[in-house]
């Protein structure tokens, strides 16, 4: 199914217009690494002075390319990205860590830089070795075509079984000066909430010291992409690289960020969510947006965990896809979530209908509004645990045939 035109997602959103970002140039093209007839390189190539931070999977079986950026963040500089769609090299052995090597040495090259100075991002089929040869011999000409004008085509060229692409844009003020960030993400399948969940690329003309721009990246994403889930499973790729050119001249900001960036942090964080739902709209197979609140746990952490129990629910996620207004698998899954909680005083709404209060069925409860929610396309269930005062909220999508049909036939 790789590779192939699958129908749009119904939930899809437009793709919004994203201006240049100053000390960002980019470009994609057609590698034919896997996929023919399409644009599968991507290269982001970034002025001198920019700094990086990143959030990765925690899969114990990354790819070669989480291997070589967690390595290169140490530096906290960047001067290019490589992204590659349909070899994820993962689980290649050495020829995988040469594909990187020779990746990033071939860029620097072209860049004038250090190899750590560049990052590398692969997605697509696991255990195939990268054709790396491919990726090198067509850097040098798309080097020399980047322009200040390419989001829209690197949003399209990172996809895999995307059926959209997805980017975003928010301005923000850094000590009473505009700044912009915008961001690109490919993600459909195989995610998970286990740090970044897909891949996602942002960039920002701001200055800011990788030490605090590390901070807010990984505050954001634990609010937003480690907030979605699709089908449980983790990638063995999951990157998010936040890069800050430094092209805006603003007060400075101190190593630690601290409050000057509070603006900056609430744009940031809007940006990330704004990607990770497009991402869960985008989940294979996908009819339905679903929004799990829950709230009256004994702690903040207890109720991440039971609103991503039930976000991963086969059993809520198929109902869903059914239209079965089935309240009973939402409390399966507050029970089976390891997380304190009393049947008798749990209660579950639906499309904001409180349909089960203290261990059973709210008297005179009617189901038609809820059958009616359950129509739509977005889906809102609530939770309260009658504990305490932790609350969460998780994002997930429904489980269709459509998840079975693209992932029965992935390679072929």
């Amino acid at each position: 199914m790789a590779g192939k035109d699958l129908p749009v997602s119904p939930l899809a959103v437009p793709l919004p217009e994203v201006p240049p970002i100053a000390g960002v140039r980019l470009g994609v093209a057609a590698a034919g690494i896997r996929y023919k007839g399409r644009n599968d390189l991507t290269f982001m190539e970034f002025a001198p002075g920019t700094t990086v931070a990143g959030v990765f999977t925690r899969n114990k079986c990354p790819g070669a390319p989480v291997d070589w950026c967690r390595a290169a963040l140490k530096g906290g500089k960047a001067r290019a990205l490589v992204v590659n769609a349909g070899n994820a090299n993962v689980f290649t052995g050495k020829p995988g860590r040469d594909a990187v090597k020779a990746s990033a040495e071939a860029a620097a090259a072209l860049v004038g830089c250090k190899p750590r100075e560049v990052f590398l991002a692969s997605t697509g089929v696991i255990g195939e070795t990268l054709p790396h040869e491919k990726l090198t011999a067509a850097l040098p000409a798309l080097h020399g075509k980047l322009s200040e004008n390419g989001w829209a085509e690197a949003a399209r060229g990172i996809m895999t079984t995307d059926t959209f692409p997805k980017a975003c844009l928010r301005k923000a003020e850094i000590g009473g000066v505009e700044v912009t960030i915008a961001g690109i993400a490919k993600g459909s399948g195989m995610i998970a909430p286990d740090m970044a969940t897909m891949l996602s690329f942002i960039a920002t003309d701001a200055k800011i010291p990788a030490a605090a721009l590390q901070a807010l990246l990984k505050k954001g994403v634990d609010a937003s992409f480690n907030r979605t889930t699709v089908d449980s499973d983790t990638s063995t790729s999951d990157t998010v690289l936040l890069f800050a050119t430094g092209q805006v001249k603003h007060p400075r900001v101190p190593a630690e960020g601290g409050t000057m960036l509070r603006g900056f942090a609430k744009a940031l964080n809007e940006l990330l969510l704004d990607l990770a739902l497009q991402v869960v709209r985008d989940g294979e197979g996908a009819q339905k947006l679903i929004r799990v609140d829950v709230t009256g746990a004994t702690t903040t952490r207890s109720a991440q965990k039971i609103a991503m129990a039930i976000a991963n629910s086969p059993l809520v996620k198929t109902a869903i896809a059914g239209e079965d207004a089935n309240w009973g698998r939402i409390v399966m899954a507050v029970g089976k979530a390891g997380e304190p909680a009393d049947r008798d005083l749990l209660s579950v709404a639906v499309g904001g209908v409180w349909m089960a209060r203290e261990g059973g069925v709210v008297p005179g409860y009617d189901e038609a509004p809820v059958v009616a929610h359950m129509k739509g396309r977005e889906i809102e269930i609530a939770v309260d645990i009658g504990l305490g005062r932790g609350k969460a909220t998780a994002w997930t999508c429904d489980l269709t045939h459509g998840y079975i049909d693209i992932n029965g036939s992935y390679r072929s």
